[in-house]
């Protein structure tokens, strides 16, 4: 396992089931960790040791979607710890409905604010922080529709296309200042949630969010230095 001792990785959705996986991955690498999450309850609960550990850093009720909140959050994390060396940032949102002629306009900008937008304001707030510094690492989750629309999913293949082309351009834009910024295409994940909505699926196929996790720790570390821009497929068997 790489070695991740000294590092400040902040992670967003950390609650939940990639970004619980992402951060049990970076805490066992030995990293410093600066959590965001809505809900601080189910955080508590998964790594009891929170508030106790000074590597760890939790904040609550960080809404994504206000680009002053982040502002202060990651003001808050650099305050702590000096530097933020790498960004997770996991959270977004799925919607699979009705056909595009008839999805009402409301899916459309819930996607793109959920998953574009949150992406947009995270990585803008922390490659404030990571240009001067000369040093970072990005990994966004985009997902397979952003590479082809699928039916009945326009308004999510446009949110998370609007990922990667965000994860492109910024990759463009800083990888002069020795920072890295790439995304993962999860395939369907196992979890709770979806086997609950497609209990006849074939869940072998699926992808672990463990897997993903490793993926992530890949591209944070300094064997992915020279990956820029990429979108890096996970698909499992599915």
């Amino acid at each position: 396992m790489t070695n991740f001792k000294d590092k400040v990785v902040m992670i967003t959705g950390a609650s939940g089931n990639l970004g619980s996986a992402v951060t049990r991955a970076f805490a066992e690498a030995g990293a410093k960790l600066a959590l965001i999450d809505r809900h601080p309850e189910q955080l508590s609960k998964d790594f009891p040791q929170l508030g106790q550990n000074p590597d760890q850093f939790l904040a609550e009720n960080v809404d994504l979607t206000k680009q002053e909140a982040v502002t202060v959050v990651v003001e808050k994390i650099v305050a702590k710890f000096g530097r933020i060396d790498v960004l997770v940032h996991t959270v977004g949102g799925f919607f699979s409905g009705p056909p595009l002629h008839e999805t009402p306009l409301e899916k459309l900008d819930f996607m793109l604010l959920l998953n574009a937008k949150t992406t947009f304001i995270t990585n803008q707030a922390v490659l404030q922080k990571m240009v001067p510094q000369g040093s970072g690492k990005v990994i966004n989750i985009a997902a397979r529709p952003a590479l082809q629309g699928n039916k009945n999913m326009s308004a999510y293949s446009a949110g998370k296309a609007a990922v990667l082309r965000l994860t492109e351009s910024a990759a463009a834009e800083v990888k002069n200042h020795g920072i890295n910024v790439n995304a993962i295409l999860p395939g369907t994940i196992d979890t709770p949630q979806n086997r609950e909505a497609m209990p006849k699926a074939n869940t072998d196929n699926w992808v672990q969010p463990e897997s993903l996790a490793d993926v992530i720790l890949f591209l944070a570390s300094d064997a992915a230095r020279d990956i820029h821009g990429a979108a890096i497929p996970v698909y499992g068997r599915s």
